[in-house]
């Protein structure tokens, strides 16, 4: 086992949003899910669930572990007060966090100012919750497109933009990951970050946007404030790596 795969399997730990977000979903999914968030080689940075869910993750975890919920999740229609609502009731449960699905359609029927008045108001009612956005990059599929969408975050005032849903068919990409990590960086925004998810698996996956996000933005971002992977199965490899076992990840996507 080397070295390298090891340190990143601890920044990749330390940065995993750890997701639950199945149609059927109980509580005893999400008590669980809490559990396997404190593992023994470190805390993951969240827990990643469905608004009514938040309240229970919440109680469980220790104040460490954030806890995340998603809004206007998974088809990110131009559903504004959908999106609020959402918002509102993740925020009275006591969640820490909201990831919120950009309206990609509407981007892409070339309404852009429709998106970014949605984008301001979910900013303006989420605060003072770390906000992601997601900005469902498989189906932007150009670069052009992934790029004015996370300009378009990042103008809204995200904390994150956020590579896919994890729904669609194709998820986090490099591609995805360089044109999102440009624009971050050409921002200029010191504090804003890049959280991918959709598809990312292995320790090997997490390396390379580990790697990807130190090429353009630095060491320092390589930190939960900066850095984030919205996974289920990720975490299992992470632990063989940490034990100092084979990666147990059957493909890799990057």
């Amino acid at each position: 086992m080397t070295t390298d795969l090891q340190s990143a399997a601890r920044t990749a730990l330390a940065c995993l949003d750890l997701t639950s977000l199945n149609d059927a979903d109980t509580a005893a999914d999400i008590e669980a899910l809490c559990r396997r968030a404190q593992t023994p080689h470190g805390n993951v940075a969240a827990v990643c669930v469905w608004p009514r869910f938040v309240a229970q993750a919440r109680e469980t975890l220790p104040a460490s572990i954030k806890v995340a919920a998603v809004a206007n999740f998974p088809d990110g229609a131009l559903d504004l007060q959908r999106a609020l609502g959402d918002i509102a009731e993740i925020a009275l449960a006591g969640g820490d966090e909201v990831d919120v699905v950009l309206p990609y359609r509407t981007l892409l029927a070339d309404q852009s100012s429709d998106v970014a008045e949605f984008l301001s108001e979910v900013r303006f009612a989420s605060r003072p919750l770390t906000l992601k956005v997601i900005i469902e990059a498989g189906e932007l599929v150009t670069t052009d497109r992934i790029a004015q969408a996370t300009r378009l975050a990042l103008a809204s005032g995200a904390d994150f933009v956020k590579t896919s849903t994890g729904k669609s068919r194709v998820g986090a990409t490099p591609a995805a990951a360089a044109a999102m990590l440009k624009e971050i960086k050409a921002s200029g925004l010191s504090a804003a970050g890049f959280k991918a998810s959709g598809g990312v698996r292995s320790v090997a996956d997490a390396a390379g946007y580990i790697a990807q996000t130190r090429a353009a933005l630095g060491d320092a971002a390589l930190n939960p404030q900066r850095l984030r992977f919205g996974a289920s199965g990720l975490l299992t490899d992470i632990e063989s790596v940490l034990a100092g076992a084979d990666s147990v990840a059957t493909n890799s996507t990057y």
